[in-house]
């Protein structure tokens, strides 16, 4: 890194502006006949993605050489982790939506700063939506301030695997199934919005999957957390995290907590100190 460093707000300038280029390249494929194969841990991947993946890296690195870079469909480079700053990014997050044509997949990209994310976007170009924060700006929707709109008088509405609804009633809470999106990064988001009171998702997640909506959400002034260690630490060796919930009302907190823990348990130390990432061994759609 050099001794000056852009601001946190030049970069999200620059994830802004690379992502709607991105999204137009994803949107050429979008609903049409395109070549699509299984990774071997059986997750779906696309020509788009890949298209999508290079320009990204092409486009990025190139404006900052001195990041590294953490991405779903590039091979891991352990070079990322003496970087001060690195992007992290997933070129379509939601692939399966995508290839279905459903609307809520996102371009997610973020700028991690010493293990914290400082700058990100999820953006969706199907429905227009453009989700940014950098560090100490506040989070925005569109170029506005994201403003959180209650849903006043209605049960609190929260999307999560089966076995997760299952604990959450044992232990006595009353809420509403919400909308399970397939796009992790867009289903944290809406926690910031109001459309959802809580989000989650299993153990398995990685960087590229939250990188960008921590810091969204982090900014819109929002419980985010692995419900075995707290805030997300990222671009360690092992980009994976355990159960992870965004949480709106922190009267939610303990049962979406403990329903979490319940069901998924939390990662042996050792698993923390575990080879670098192979995106083509750990990549999903939690």
């Amino acid at each position: 890194m050099p001794a000056f460093a852009p601001e946190y707000d030049d970069d999200l300038e620059l994830l802004r502006a690379t992502a709607v280029a991105a999204g137009i390249i994803a949107s050429g494929y979008f609903r049409r006949d395109i070549k699509s194969w299984q990774k071997e841990n059986a997750s779906p991947v696309s020509e788009a993605d890949i298209v999508v993946d290079r320009y990204l890296a092409a486009s990025l690195l190139n404006a900052r050489p001195a990041y590294g870079w953490l991405s779903e469909e590039t091979a891991d480079n352990p070079s990322r982790l003496d970087c001060d700053r690195v992007f992290v990014v997933d070129p379509i997050d939601g692939t399966r939506a995508f290839l279905r044509g459903e609307d809520c997949w996102t371009v997610c990209l973020a700028v991690v700063e010493n293990g914290v994310p400082v700058a990100g976007v999820v953006y969706a170009p199907a429905r227009n939506e453009m989700y940014e924060a950098h560090a100490g700006g506040g989070a925005r929707l569109n170029g506005q301030p994201l403003v959180r709109h209650r849903r006043a008088g209605a049960p609190p509405l929260i999307p999560a695997p089966g076995a997760v609804h299952q604990e959450m009633q044992a232990l006595g809470l009353h809420y509403t199934r919400g909308p399970m999106y397939p796009s992790l990064a867009y289903r944290l988001v809406q926690v910031a919005t109001g459309h959802l009171d809580a989000a989650v998702a299993r153990r398995g997640s990685q960087d590229w999957d939250i990188a960008a909506a921590a810091v969204i959400l982090s900014e819109a002034g929002l419980d985010f957390a692995d419900v075995c260690s707290g805030f997300p630490q990222f671009n360690r060796r092992d980009v994976r995290h355990g159960a992870i919930a965004a949480i709106a009302d922190m009267s939610l907190r303990p049962q979406v907590h403990s329903a979490l823990i319940k069901v998924y348990g939390c990662p042996a130390e050792t698993e923390d100190s575990a080879g670098t990432a192979s995106s083509s061994t750990l990549s999903r759609d939690p």
